[in-house]
This record gives structure tokens, sequence and C-alpha cells, in this order.
């Protein structure tokens, strides 16, 4: 820290400060501030170049000095301090530099993977050949668990298949109410009205507290949709239905029966499907007013009493959306690739 005399009378040492360390060097008593410099950088390996002093009074110097006679005999008994690196410290600086600046190879180079090639004509007969519009009855519990078992159908890899086979377009799917199409005698488990307008279907048990079997309500839905073609149950009728069945299973690459949510499912039991047949005619009363219908496009439109002309304007712009959707879709990919 500190600068003092030696006993010798034509010498003087000073104590330098370097990185926390003291350094002593001894010099004649003419000894100038550019003698200092060539011992640093003669004993302690740091180059002129590199050199700071912080003297008292004088300040910060470092070479070429503003006066390189500057005598070092006013500086004994003074802190001085040195800042600079050594030669060996900036090779060793430089070299980290150089090799984070570097470009860095990859270790191992993978394969490139081709583009997944999209089917935009699968797409498009998807947005056309669908469920437009989802509908759960929202007066009885858990509307949406019934909406997100209606999704599950529409979803459905093996009913989207049997859809754009047969070109099936269904402007409004919706849940049935269990308590008005039960009788001692028989138990509704779909109805389809004026040739696919509305496709209803029994979701729930008898007490609401629970949903039917998904393939039992699946294989119901395949029943449904073959009134789509024909409307009485002859034998025109039961060919396409059992044709229909037999696509959706082999299509159903996903497997189904698996439950979704915390949606609680009865045990799987044969039932035989009863319905009307294709029935036509009068008004689709969807609860009271002021509920809302749920558009599988996101959307949403009143309930209250759908009249045919109401389900498919409904589905019209459903349908619509989707292709919209899809043909930009279609032409985003094509922009990219």
């Amino acid at each position: 820290m500190s600068a003092y005399a030696t006993t010798a009378a034509d010498e003087i040492e000073l104590t330098l400060t370097h990185h926390g360390s003291q350094i002593t060097l001894a010099f004649s008593q003419d000894a100038t501030i550019t003698d200092l410099s060539e011992r640093v950088a003669s004993d302690l390996s740091i180059p002129p170049a590199n050199q700071k002093f912080l003297l008292p009074k004088a300040g910060l110097q470092k070479p070429p000095f503003k006066d390189p006679t500057l005598p070092l005999s006013p500086l004994v008994a003074k802190k001085i301090t040195l800042m600079g690196s050594t030669s060996a410290e900036l090779s060793s600086l430089n070299a980290s530099i150089s090799r984070a600046a570097a470009p860095r190879r990859p270790s191992s180079i993978k394969a490139a993977t081709p583009a997944r090639h999209r089917d935009w004509k699968k797409v498009q007969d998807e947005a056309q050949y669908t469920f437009h519009t989802l509908r759960p009855l929202p007066y009885l519990p858990n509307p949406d668990r019934s909406l997100r078992f209606l999704e599950r159908l529409q979803d459905d890899a093996g009913i989207k298949a049997a859809m754009r086979t047969h070109k099936f377009s269904v402007p409004l799917l919706t849940e049935m109410d269990p308590a008005m199409h039960t009788t001692h005698e028989s138990r509704t488990l779909g109805l389809n009205r004026n040739q696919g307008e509305v496709i209803e279907l029994r979701l729930r048990t008898d007490a609401y507290d629970g949903y039917r079997d998904y393939k039992t309500i699946r294989k119901t839905l395949c029943h449904e949709l073959a009134h789509n073609v024909w409307g009485p149950h002859d034998r025109n009728f039961w060919e396409l239905c059992k044709q229909i069945e037999r696509e959706v299973e082999r299509d159903d690459w996903r497997a189904g029966g698996k439950s979704v949510g915390n949606v609680e499912y009865a045990e799987a039991v044969e039932e035989e499907v009863y319905d009307h047949g294709g029935w036509t005619g009068g008004e689709f009363v969807l609860g009271g007013g002021g509920e809302t219908v749920v558009s599988s496009a996101g959307g949403t439109v009143p309930s209250g009493i759908l009249s045919r002309r109401d389900i498919l304007a409904r589905a019209a712009e459903e349908r619509m959306k989707r292709q919209r959707q899809a043909d930009n879709e279609s032409k985003g990919d094509g922009e990219t690739s």
C-alpha cells in the first residue's frame, strides 16, 4: 500500500497494489515514471499499452505519459494503484473470446423429415359434410358435458369418414330429453327430422345422472344417418344402416369408447334402437326462451322454436364459415410451401 525509503541512501522503494496484492519495487533516487513503466513491463509482464497508474494528486497516468520525466521520489510513502493485465492473461482472454465467437457445429445432424402432406380435398369435405350446429339441452343438468359428448361424436374419425363418403350434411345435432320419449313399451334412442335437418340422440341415462355407453349412442347415430336417405324401416334402410355401421367401425382408428373429461358413462349394454323412422313436419322446440344454441364453429344462435327455415339458415351460415376457413388454410399452405 505504501512506499518507503530503504537503508541505501541512493535507492527508494515503491509498493504498488495490483489486483489486491502488494508488489514492492526498488528504484534509484532520480527514477521517473518512465522507469516505473519499464520495470512493470519487465518484472510483471504487463506491457505499457495495458498499464494504468493511479497516483495521489497526479491522478490516472498511462503510457505514453504527458510528462515522462515525472519523478518517483515524491511518491515514497504514497498509495499507488497499478491496473492492467499481464500478457498471459490477455492471451487467455482472447482465446476464450475466439472460442465463444466461433460458429458452433451440431454434434449430430438430424435427417430432414419430409413435410407432412395435407389432403385439402378432405379438409374441405369435412367442412361441408358434418354436423354444423351442436345443441345440448340447457335446462338439463351439466349441459357442458352433453356438449363435449356431441363434440366427440362430431370429431369421431369413423363418423367423419362415413359422412364424407355419403355426403351427409346435418344442420343440427342435439340431445334428447329422456322424459319426453319413454313409454312402458319402448325407449326412443334417436330421432331424425326431414332427412337429416335435425338429429336427436338420447345421451343421458333415464335418471339424468350419467351418460349412456358411447358406442351404443354412436350406433344410434349411424341408424339416424341412414334415415337421411331412407325414411321407413325397409330393406333399403337396413342395408344402408349396416353399411354405415361397418364403415364407422372400420375407419375408427382411435377405437372410440374412451371417457371424455369427468363424464360418467353407463355400462355398455346392447340396446335395440327405437325410433319413428324419418319423420317430417312441425316445429322443433329447443327449451325455453332466452337460451342459446351452441355452434360447432364457436358461435351461438337463439333457441326457442326453430323452424325448418331457421335450422337450414343456421346450417348454411356454419357451412360457409367452415368452407371459408378451409379455403384460407389451403391458400396459406400453398403460399408457404
